[in-house]
């Protein structure tokens, strides 16, 4: 099933080298949670979170993104997590989530939160559980 081994990407949070085109296109085009964003807008969520950006080693192509936005002390929010259709299957996913849990800019956070859809196998081989339903989180959606 896989096409390439991980050994044969490797992950960075230099901003430098992300690829900011193929990072709007995906999350403009490809899903489910950001369709309307706006250039600006992720420009702007770039700028204010760590970036993990999976490349292909020899020529640096962005295979896969992610972001977290913390205090990094006690919370970090993990968002925007894909992989690029053409680089799936080869374990990234994995590579990636495993990448920012253990991540030293999070050593001493108490809770890394995450929304998803249909991702939660992936999740949760890292952890991650369902909040209770009588969770303490609440939310204010607010329109663009």
């Amino acid at each position: 099933m896989f096409t390439k081994p991980v050994s044969h990407y490797y992950i960075s949070t230099d901003k430098k080298l992300i690829d900011f085109d193929k990072v709007y296109k995906f999350l403009k085009n490809e899903s489910y949670w950001a369709a309307d964003v706006t250039r600006e807008r992720v420009a702007v969520s770039i700028e204010n979170s760590i970036c993990f950006g999976v490349y292909e080693k020899g020529t640096d192509r962005l295979a896969g993104f992610a972001r977290v936005i913390t205090d990094s002390a006690t919370f970090a929010y993990l968002c925007d997590l894909f992989v690029l259709p053409e680089d799936r299957g080869n374990g990234l996913s994995k590579f990636l989530v495993k990448t920012i849990v253990t991540h030293k800019d999070f050593s001493s956070v108490r809770r890394i939160l995450l929304a998803t859809k249909d991702a939660q196998t992936l999740y949760s081989r890292f952890g991650f559980v369902d909040l209770d339903s009588g969770s303490r989180f609440m939310q204010l959606q607010k329109t663009k």
